[in-house]
């Protein structure tokens, strides 16, 4: 795994050499979601996962268009402009910068992650419109001063900045970890910022993904953790929670339907404002 915070240009050193015989959880979402950035140790997992627990794709795809409402939100009524995206995963159907700079054309987004294959890809995270940015971060979560260190020679932290780390903190065993990365992030960004954030949960098919995971951390790297609702609300402690809430991703802000509410799917999210 690549831990340096280097600003990476296309073109440039792509890093260590990707390992084709290990499925890897970037490569196997990416699978789940349709995409093409995957190998046969991916999908053979991804086939294995989905057998045991089918609701796996409508969370993936759910997140997904979650992901889009917050960034359209944000970029659109609230006028934010910069977008740090941490745990970036392959280039898939409506990247952060593609929903910001159709809403926003001058919206400026860094993208980190620390995936040799993900590296590989950053040419195409690397698009942007004429009047914004777009700039991708080789560095580690668990390493948050050097992310934002890097980050700042991108990003105006004077301004808000909305913070994105989606299906990434289950990636960090230890909930009180995960929630002090959270706020060593939050704290260098200024009044006015956003976090956006969502992970597995285990409230709505409990022992199932339970099961599902505890197979998933046999064999694909990294390893991940689902957490409870109330969990993921600590890490909006000191944030204005925006409605509704911590909610199933599929219920944040769904487009009105005349048959109800979408189905709850066990990834729960929600959006908060630094005061």
């Amino acid at each position: 795994m690549v831990s340096t915070d280097t600003p990476h240009e296309p073109g440039s050193q792509t890093g260590p050499a990707i390992d084709t015989t290990v499925p890897h959880s970037p490569r196997i979402w990416n699978y789940w979601l349709g995409g093409k950035d995957n190998y046969e140790v991916d999908r053979m997992v991804g086939d294995q996962f989905f057998e045991i627990y089918p609701d796996i794709v409508p969370i993936a795809r759910h997140s997904r268009s979650f992901l889009s409402r917050a960034v359209m939100h944000l970029a659109g009524e609230v006028g934010i402009r910069q977008f740090l995206d941490i745990g970036t995963g392959l280039p898939t159907l409506d990247n952060t910068h593609e929903v910001a700079q159709r809403t926003a054309p001058d919206a400026h987004i860094v993208y980190v992650d620390n995936d040799p294959m993900v590296l590989a890809h950053a040419r195409a995270l690397l698009t942007s419109s004429p009047q914004g940015s777009t700039r991708y971060i080789d560095s580690d979560l668990r390493e948050p001063d050097r992310i934002i260190e890097g980050a700042s020679q991108f990003l105006d932290f004077e301004r808000p900045i909305a913070l994105i780390l989606l299906n990434v903190l289950g990636h960090i065993e230890d909930t009180a970890e995960a929630q002090s990365i959270v706020r060593r992030l939050m704290a260098a960004l200024p009044s006015g910022s956003y976090l956006v954030t969502a992970d597995g949960t285990n409230v709505v098919t409990g022992d199932a993904f339970e099961h599902a995971i505890s197979i998933w951390n046999e064999v694909g790297r990294p390893t991940y953790h689902l957490r409870a609702p109330d969990q993921l609300a600590g890490y909006f402690d000191g944030l204005e929670l925006l409605e509704p809430g911590i909610v199933s991703c599929s219920r944040w802000r769904a487009p009105k339907n005349p048959f109800g509410d979408p189905a709850e799917v066990d990834e729960f999210c929600g959006v908060g404002r630094k005061p």
